[in-house]
C-alpha cells in the first residue's frame, strides 16, 4: 500500500513537470550497424581502439546499435536529458561470449544552467582537456578507448566565465563516483589461478582553468589536475573448474569514499586504499582571423615523484599540435601527437619497509595501468587510458596487466570536407615498445598503424551516413600484422520535436 501511493504521485509530478516546461524538446534517435573484417590474428589497431570497447580487438567482428536521446529545456535555466542506447555484438573481447548484448549507454541529466548532475552510463569524450575526438590518438588517464564507466557525476563540462574577472578566467571541472561492471568478462577472462576482481569502485574529479578573453585577445591559455581511482571491490582467486574463491574485501566504507577523494600519498603505503592515477592539463591557442593553433600537454603520474616533479624531471607525457585551417576543399584540420611513457621515474622503487634502509625511498618503477592491487587500468579488457599501452584483452595467458607499458610512439591525424557530403580522415602512428621494467621484452618492438577512412552522407537521404575504412598494420608486437576494412551504416533523426 505504501509503494501504491507512491506510485500514486507520478502523474502529478509529470503534470508539474510539463508546467515547468518550455515549449521546445526533442527526441532523436541513433541505428547503428557496423562490420569489421581482419586478415590478421588481431583487427587493426584503429579499427579497435577509441570507440567506447564496442570494436573488438579480434579480427572479425561487429555490432547492430539502437539509441534514443532526449532533450527538455524548462524554466528558469533549468535543462533534463536522458538516453539509452543498446547494442548486440558479434565476437566482441570485451563482452562475455555468454552475454552478446551490452548496455552502451543509459543516463539521465539534469542541468542548471552550465552546472550539470549525470547519472548514470554515457560516452564522455576526451573531457577535459577535449582532443579531437576523430583525430586524436587519446587520452592518458581516461577517454574513449573503453566502454563508459556507470558513475554519478557533477560537472561543468563547458568552460564558465567569472564575471568579475572581466571573462578573462573561466574554469571547468567534474567529481565523480562509480562502479565498474566488467564482472563478468573477469571471471570470463581469467586464467586458474588468477585474481578476479569484482564491484570494483571508481572515482574521478578535475578542475580546469582557462586565462583568456578572445574579444580582447586573441591567445588562451589552459591548465589543470585529471585524477581518477579505483577502490573497494572483492578479492577472488580462480579455479581450476571456472569457480572463484573469496579472498577479501577491499575497504569501501564512507570513510574510504573520503580517502580517495583526498588521498595522502598514492605511495604504496596507500595502494591499499586504491589505485590511483592522473594527469597535469595544459593548452595553449592562438587564434588568427580563421586559422586556430593549438598545443598541448597531458602529463601523466601514478605517485607523488611524477605528480610533484621529486627528481626534477616530466619526460613522461602525451604531447601535441593542433592546426585548423580556414574552409577549403581538402583539408581542414591537422593534428600531430607524440607519446612518452619510458621514463617512469627510473627502474628502482624502494620504500624502505622491512629493509635495512628505512630512511631511503626511491619512487621510480610506477608500471604505468598495472597495480598490485587493482590489476590493469582497464574496463572489461581495454586499457582506460591511452590505447597505445595494449590492454589486457591481448594477453593470451588470462593476465589482466598490461605487458608493454614503457612506450614511445608519434601519431599524425588529418580530416577534410571536400563536399557537403562526403569527409575522409587518415590516421597514421608508430610506436616503439620496451615491454616492463620488471618484464622486459626481449628486444624493443615496432608496431605501426594506420586507418584510411571516407564517409558519404547524401544530401537526398537526410540522416544517413555510409563510412568505409581500411586499416593497415606492420610490425613485430601488437596487434602485429595486419589488414582488414570496416563499414558502418548510421541512420539519425528526430522521433519527435515540439
Amino acid at each position: 500500500m505504501i509503494f501504491g501511493k507512491k506510485w500514486a504521485l507520478l502523474p502529478v509530478l509529470a503534470v508539474a513537470l510539463l508546467s515547468f516546461a518550455q515549449t521546445e524538446a526533442s527526441l532523436g534517435y541513433r541505428v547503428e550497424a557496423d562490420v569489421n573484417v581482419s586478415a590478421g590474428e588481431y583487427a587493426p589497431m584503429w579499427m579497435t581502439s577509441n570507440r567506447y570497447g564496442l570494436a573488438s580487438e579480434r579480427p572479425n567482428s561487429g555490432w547492430l546499435r539502437a539509441g534514443v536521446t532526449y532533450d527538455q529545456p524548462l524554466k528558469r535555466n533549468w535543462r533534463v536529458g536522458a538516453g539509452l542506447d543498446l547494442a548486440g555484438t558479434l565476437n566482441n573481447g570485451a563482452v562475455p561470449d555468454r552475454a552478446r548484448f551490452v548496455v552502451q549507454q543509459a543516463y539521465a541529466d539534469v542541468s542548471w544552467k552550465m552546472l550539470t548532475l549525470s547519472i548514470g552510463s554515457k560516452e564522455r569524450g576526451n573531457f577535459p582537456l577535449d582532443k579531437d575526438e576523430r583525430l586524436s590518438s587519446g587520452m592518458m588517464v581516461e577517454g574513449m578507448n573503453a566502454r563508459p564507466v556507470p558513475q554519478v557525476r557533477g560537472e561543468i563540462r563547458e568552460y564558465l566565465p567569472l564575471g568579475f574577472t572581466g571573462n578573462w578566467l573561466s574554469l571547468k571541472g567534474h567529481i565523480a563516483y562509480g562502479m565498474f561492471t566488467d564482472n563478468g568478462w573477469q571471471e570470463e577472462f581469467a586464467a586458474p589461478g588468477k585474481t578476479v576482481l569484482k564491484n570494483v569502485l571508481y572515482h574521478s574529479k578535475s578542475l580546469m582553468l582557462r586565462l583568456g578573453n578572445r574579444e580582447k585577445l586573441p591567445v588562451e591559455f589552459e591548465f589543470g589536475l585529471l585524477t581518477a581511482a579505483q577502490f573497494g571491490g572483492t578479492v577472488y582467486r580462480k579455479n581450476e573448474d571456472g569457480s572463484l574463491t573469496f579472498v577479501k574485501d577491499k575497504p569501501n566504507g564512507l570513510k574510504d569514499f573520503m580517502k580517495v577523494l583526498i588521498p595522502k600519498q598514492a605511495s604504496t603505503l596507500q595502494n591499499v586504499q586504491g589505485n590511483h592515477c592522473g594527469s597535469w592539463n595544459f593548452a595553449l591557442s592562438y587564434y588568427l582571423k580563421d586559422w586556430k593553433f593549438r598545443a598541448y600537454l597531458e602529463h601523466y603520474f601514478e605517485d607523488h615523484s611524477q605528480m610533484f616533479w621529486q627528481y626534477g624531471r616530466w619526460k613522461d607525457g602525451h604531447l601535441g599540435l593542433e592546426v585548423t585551417l580556414p574552409e577549403n576543399r581538402w583539408v581542414t584540420r591537422v593534428l600531430w601527437e607524440g607519446l612518452n611513457t619510458k621514463d617512469q621515474t627510473g627502474p628502482i622503487l624502494y620504500d624502505g619497509i622491512a629493509g635495512s634502509f628505512q630512511d631511503v625511498q626511491m619512487s621510480g618503477g610506477d608500471n604505468y595501468y598495472t597495480n598490485g592491487e587493482y590489476l590493469g587500468w582497464q574496463h572489461a579488457g581495454l586499457g582506460l587510458g591511452h590505447p597505445f599501452l595494449p590492454g589486457p584483452a591481448y594477453n593470451t595467458d588470462g593476465s589482466n596487466v598490461f605487458k608493454s607499458n614503457r612506450v614511445r610512439a608519434n601519431h599524425l591525424g588529418m580530416t577534410g570536407d571536400p563536399s557537403e557530403e562526403w569527409n575522409w580522415r587518415v590516421l597514421v602512428s608508430f610506436a616503439r615498445h620496451w615491454g616492463t621494467y620488471s618484464a622486459p621484452l626481449d628486444k624493443p618492438r615496432k608496431q605501426f598503424g594506420s586507418l584510411w577512412e571516407v564517409t558519404y552522407r547524401p544530401k537526398r537521404l537526410a540522416g544517413w551516413s555510409f563510412s568505409a575504412a581500411l586499416g593497415l598494420d606492420r610490425g613485430n608486437y601488437l596487434p602485429g600484422n595486419t589488414a582488414g576494412g570496416t563499414f558502418c551504416i548510421r541512420k539519425t533523426g528526430e522521433l519527435l520535436k515540439r
